[in-house]
């Protein structure tokens, strides 16, 4: 099924298993001018991750602005703000070529100060009400134990490919059918 570009989409929102409970979450697509800030919260998100296992060759905090902004102008690709209460917690960005291949996210974040709170879950669930349930792909930090078990909660399963990034990290690939 395709799904024309949207602005915003609203989605009521009740999580399980989770003591905030949360009203809605929007998914606001990011302009053009948009791209310094998404670039800006990008580096931040990510930050700890790069100091951690010192991954300057895929790092989204190792990103230059100029990679980010590339990306954006593809035309498969849309950025997402992830907002809630008029705050905006996170950005996802989902790549759709509409030519029967996967779906996919890559990346998304939440702010430092707004995680373990269902927004993730939130956007990804309103991500899928826009193109689709069904034939994602992601992929993630193999020792980052928390997104595994995000993404095996939606639904997510790995599909066998591991890749060595260096002695710290190792990226695991996820499918969704």
């Amino acid at each position: 099924m395709y799904h024309q570009k949207k602005d915003f989409i609203s989605v009521p929102y009740e999580p399980k298993n989770v003591e905030t409970r949360l009203s809605n979450i929007t998914l606001k697509v990011a302009t053009e001018e948009d791209m310094q800030t998404v670039w800006e919260m990008q580096v931040k998100a990510f930050s700890n991750l790069l100091e951690k296992y010192q991954d300057y060759d895929t790092s989204p905090a190792a990103e230059s602005f100029e990679k980010v902004m590339t990306r954006y102008q593809q035309p498969w690709t849309t950025y997402y703000f992830i907002t809630t209460d008029s705050e905006t917690v996170g950005v996802i960005r989902v790549v759709d070529k509409k030519d029967g291949s996967r779906k996919r996210i890559s990346p998304i974040w939440i702010m430092q100060e707004y995680r373990n709170k269902g927004y993730a879950q939130a956007a990804m669930t309103a991500a899928e009400q826009i193109y689709g349930p069904d034939n994602w792909s992601l992929d993630t930090i193999l020792q980052e134990k928390g997104n595994l078990h995000l993404y095996e909660k939606m639904g997510y399963h790995q599909i066998g490919q591991i890749e060595k990034i260096n002695d710290r990290m190792d990226i695991v690939y996820y499918e969704k059918n």
